[in-house]
């Protein structure tokens, strides 16, 4: 059993995992890195880890198109219903869910959650994935640096998908710290790049992970698929 992870640009990812297709902040229309559009992109599931507009992004659009499952917090899962999708699942930070693509936790990160129309996100969040054949992968979502990191790394995360832009999220420095205290095997940056304002040298942060930690880091370009398995 193989998971292919491929990055569609800013923080938006999809996941096959034995087949069953799970798209992570499916901000696509608007975003000038996106590899794909939300036109065409499969899905039978669609995480959400927080309200802004540039994660939650084509999600509504998507899941009418597809039928797809979206996975949120509660207040995310009550504005997503006012805007008539019907195929919803809530959880909340701490909480875990054994789904048919595996077992999803959702996990802290310090960021906001604002809508965007301006209503209450609630609490934005990470989330680890227990795929169904037992690897860990742990998307960070929109985040600063925090210590209880080093709780998920006690858990062997076989892959970190970790912000590095600065300004809204953690830099290039604590998100090396961050390595530091998840210990994956493999990282990949994202969340970097879409705008100026989150402009990093991505390689040279990877050059950085490579030699300063045991963590194999991976450069993905818009578009790049990574297998794991």
């Amino acid at each position: 059993m193989t998971t292919k992870i491929t990055w569609l640009g800013h923080a938006a990812f999809s996941l096959d995992i034995d087949g069953q297709r799970v798209l992570i902040d499916p901000f696509l229309s608007g975003n000038p890195k996106a590899a794909a559009t939300h036109e065409s992109l499969p899905a039978d599931y669609i995480l959400v880890s927080h309200g802004h507009g540039d994660h939650i992004g084509d999600t509504v659009a998507i899941a009418h198109r597809t039928g797809a499952k979206v996975i949120a917090n509660t207040e995310i899962i009550h504005w997503l219903i006012g805007k008539e999708v019907a195929n919803t699942h809530s959880q909340h930070i701490g909480g875990g869910y054994h789904h048919p693509f595996g077992y999803l936790k959702l996990t802290i990160a310090h960021h906001g959650s604002r809508l965007p129309d301006g209503g209450d996100g609630g609490n934005p969040a990470g989330f680890l994935i227990t795929t169904l054949d037992g690897h860990k992968i742990y998307f960070a979502g929109d985040t600063g640096l925090f210590l209880s990191m080093s709780l998920y790394g006690d858990e062997g995360i076989d892959l970190a998908l970790l912000p590095i832009g600065d300004n809204f999220t953690m830099g290039p420095d604590d998100a090396l710290r961050a390595v530091k205290l998840l210990r994956p095997k493999t990282v990949i940056p994202m969340h970097f790049g879409t705008w100026k304002p989150i402009e990093q040298d991505a390689a040279a942060w990877v050059e950085r992970v490579n030699a300063e930690t045991e963590s194999q880091a991976v450069l993905l370009h818009p578009g790049d698929t990574f297998t794991l398995g």
